[in-house]
């Protein structure tokens, strides 16, 4: 069975950055390189055009930032595979990049195999953080919640997929465990985005978490 390569493109205003990014990513069997931006509006106009499999984004950018650019980006393809790749920790850049979609965070002293692998999680669906970014996301979790938050009715189904979803499980991973079709998965998940008033996976996931409707320590089906 032929392994599918995992289309790219890389968005970072500096050169030796993108030039680095090349050289790596395209020594790996199962990646290419699409394209190739300096700025948030040529990450918009190269997604729309290419259709990446995963758009590995700085957000620190001139004429128009990373964050703005994956607002657009998923405006217009709400399933886009963003990874944020950067040089910055601060909740002010990354709680925005995550409600605004990106499924990864990364920073730039992040170790290459890491980066690679991360790639590959981001193409399927999963959640890429880099630790520093988990543990912030973790905090953030574990404060008291402020306001009430809507009350929803999930089917059971529906709350089985929830669950999947917190512990970082890809469509077709959770078609497995579920024993259903791919494209059911993908109903039920547009049904908890839905129902839950969230944009993507990851806040989804960030929801369960918080309700405790999920644990990421649980085993994986079967295992």
């Amino acid at each position: 069975m032929t392994k599918k390569i995992i289309r790219i493109i890389i968005v970072d205003d500096h050169t030796v950055v993108r030039e680095g990014l090349v050289a790596i990513l395209s020594a790996q069997h199962d990646m290419t390189i699409v394209g190739v931006g300096v700025n948030g509006i040529e990450a918009v106009d190269l997604a729309a055009r290419l259709n990446p499999d995963v758009i590995l984004i700085d957000l620190v950018m001139p004429q128009m930032d990373g964050l703005a650019a994956i607002q657009a980006i998923k405006a217009a393809n709400p399933q886009a595979q963003i990874l944020v790749l950067t040089s910055f920790a601060d909740d002010e850049r990354v709680f925005p990049a995550i409600k605004a979609g990106a499924m990864g965070y990364l920073l730039k002293d992040t170790p290459r195999e890491d980066l690679i692998q991360a790639i590959r999680d981001v193409s399927q669906g999963k959640i890429s953080l880099h630790p520093s970014i988990a543990r912030r996301i973790i905090r953030e979790i574990n404060q008291p919640i402020k306001q009430p938050l809507p009350s929803v009715t999930l089917t059971e189904r529906e709350m089985e997929a929830l669950r999947l979803i917190a512990r970082g499980l890809s469509n077709q991973e959770m078609a497995s465990a579920m024993t259903i079709h791919e494209n059911t998965v993908a109903k039920y998940v547009s049904a908890v985005l839905t129902k839950l008033h969230l944009a993507n996976r990851t806040q989804a996931a960030l929801y369960a978490l918080r309700m405790g409707w999920a644990n990421q320590d649980e085993d994986p089906p079967g295992g």
